[in-house]
């Protein structure tokens, strides 16, 4: 469970709306509380414009089966996959060593107990004796897939992030053009203003706190998936060249952040 996201947007919220129901006193800079300001944030128009604009922007922008991934990607921002680098070099090593003790064709009989989808089918395609040349070929073909998709899903909450202010935008002129013409009516002025002010308000909202975050995150996921995919793709091909262990170790710990891991710790903790 990913405790920050969601305290980052508890708190955030509950900020905000702190923000909405506090009052200065200009003259004694005195604070209070006054929780029905919040019904001064509430406008079906604005609502209307912003959501339903966004919404349909979007709708329009991608197909039902692309919009209907959204609650899958809450669950990779909530509850995502645990990628851990130094246990997947740690793998490699292993595989490594065993290939040059025993051979690419010992690798098999281990292969039932890889978890990860992509090392064992990596792996398989080596004790296939499948040309490098292919796996190589095969293995960054799968990784720009990958790329692609994921650039895919995340392009839903980039084009929401900037559709949201600019039908922010649209209700603000709505409620400009709606005071412009009805300037003799005192009572239409507050509403009209009100619109104007709070679709800018939505439309910020939806895109700083809702669309940016979840692109954001979502593209730390796939960072963090991206490399251990390309770990896996340098270390198989490492094996099938017949790489000595120790060097496929160093080389895979050059991938990670400086004293990420150390080569020749078996248990590939972070340096302390």
């Amino acid at each position: 469970m990913d405790l920050m996201s969601i305290l980052g947007w508890i708190l955030g919220t509950l900020l905000i709306l702190g923000g909405m129901i506090t009052n200065t006193n200009p003259t004694t800079k005195a604070v209070s509380f006054n929780i029905e300001n919040i019904i001064n944030f509430g406008d079906v128009p604005s609502v209307l414009i912003v959501i339903g604009g966004t919404i349909t922007a979007l709708m329009v922008s991608f197909s039902g089966k692309q919009l209907a991934k959204f609650p899958k990607h809450l669950k990779i921002i909530f509850a995502p996959t645990k990628y851990k680098p130094e246990d997947y070099i740690g793998q490699i090593v292993e595989f490594a060593k065993k290939a040059r003790i025993s051979g690419l064709l010992a690798l098999e009989e281990d292969l039932d107990k890889v978890e990860d989808q992509f090392m064992k089918n990596s792996l398989m395609m080596v004790v296939d004796s499948v040309e490098p040349e292919k796996v190589k070929l095969q293995l960054e073909t799968q990784l720009d897939y990958l790329d692609e998709r994921h650039a895919q899903d995340r392009a839903i909450y980039d084009k929401g992030s900037s559709y949201a202010p600019a039908f922010g935008m649209i209700g603000t002129l709505i409620g400009l053009i709606n005071l412009m013409q009805n300037l003799s009516d005192i009572g239409a002025i507050g509403p009209n203003m009100g619109v104007a002010l709070i679709t800018t308000f939505y439309g910020t909202i939806l895109s700083n706190f809702i669309f940016s975050p979840i692109s954001n995150k979502l593209k730390i996921r796939h960072e963090e998936e991206y490399l251990c995919k390309m770990i896996i793709c340098e270390g198989v091909q490492a094996i099938q060249a017949g790489e000595n262990p120790n060097f496929i170790e160093e080389r895979l710990a050059q991938l990670l952040p400086k004293g990420k891991y150390v080569a020749g710790n078996d248990s590939g903790s972070e340096k302390q």
